[in-house]
Parts: C-alpha cells; structure tokens; sequence
C-alpha cells in the first residue's frame, strides 16, 4: 500500500491519500480526541500519536492537523504506519452509528425551498470539490435573511486563507448564480 501525502495551504493540517476509498459519501470532522471516541477507530488510533490535534475524514482523503509544537517530520511516520496499518487489517474508518449519521448530513431534503436547493447544488458541484483538493469539506448550515451560513472543516478550519476563501470565493459566487444571497457566514459547527 502506497500512501501519498500533499501539503495543505493550512501549515498546520498534512493531506494524506491512501489510494483507496476513506468514506462512501460525506465528510467526519473530529476536532479533538474526545469527538472521536466510539465513532471512528482509525481516527481514534490517530490521536494516541503525539501532537494529533485533529482529524478529517474524506471520501479518499484523510487530513491530520498538528499542535503548533510539533513537527511533521517527527509525526509523518507514525501517522502513515497507523494509516497503512488499519487499512491492510480491514478495519473500519467508522462505526456503524457514525456511517449512518454521515449520510444523512448535508443532503438536499424535500423540505428545503428552492433557493437552498439551489444553494446546495452549487456547493456540491463547484465548491466542495474545490475544498476537498485542499483536504477539507464545507458544511451548509442555512440560510436566512439573505446569509448563507457554512462551516469550512478538516485542512480549511484553520487555515490562513479560510476568511478569503468564504468571501471572495465562495460569497461571490453564490451571490452571482443566486441573486437573493448577500452574504456567507462562517459558524463553528
């Protein structure tokens, strides 16, 4: 098993690709050990690393983010023999209850109007892809008064360029196809 790794525009978050398939569909953002426990051995198995600080699971992706004081150098290894050795078990990425709660997140559902519809689709078609190549994902949480409200996760969270990424990116974009947006908002999940 060849694991590759890409750097992020986040200094503090580290792509890891593993050439097989992380999660069926969705994302699962664990931003500290404890959002982990019971839900997902791999990424639970990634924290006991020292200086794991947080992890993001994508559909072929995995993104490890670090505590300022470490270095990558030091934790690379032992993040690719944890990685490499889950896989070649078979084990899997989540549990059972954590699969089915990312399945339903995010979908367009029948009691969304059309403009959140609308909003949705652009997301999944033109942004998301976007934020997947840079290790993260984006999270729609609504839209009310003309605010669209989103969380950026895994690579993207902490990442210098998120502000600019949600305003000149995302928020034009949006505001381009769908003249009712005025604004995209960041919110913490």
């Amino acid at each position: 098993m060849f694991i590759q790794t890409e750097q992020t525009p986040n200094p503090a978050t580290l792509k890891f690709i593993p050439g097989r398939e992380v999660l069926k569909e969705g994302s699962v953002d664990f931003p500290n050990a404890e959002a982990a426990l019971g839900k997902s051995p791999l990424a639970e198995r990634l924290f006991e690393i020292e200086g794991v600080s947080g992890v993001f699971f994508g559909h072929d992706f995995i993104t490890v983010t670090k505590a300022e004081d470490k270095e990558w150098y030091v934790m690379k290894p032992s993040i690719l023999g944890v990685i490499m050795e889950h896989f070649t078990a078979g084990q899997p990425v989540l549990s059972g209850e954590a699969e089915a709660e990312t399945a339903k997140a995010g979908a367009a559902s029948e009691d969304d109007d059309e403009i959140v519809v609308q909003i949705k689709e652009l997301l999944e078609t033109r942004v998301r892809p976007a934020v997947a190549q840079d290790g993260g994902d984006i999270i729609f949480h609504g839209f009310e008064e003309g605010i669209v409200y989103l969380t950026l996760q895994g690579a993207c969270a902490g990442c210098p360029s998120s502000t600019v990424t949600l305003k000149m990116g995302i928020e034009n974009m949006l505001r381009h196809y769908i003249p009712e947006v005025v604004e995209v908002r960041q919110t913490m999940g």
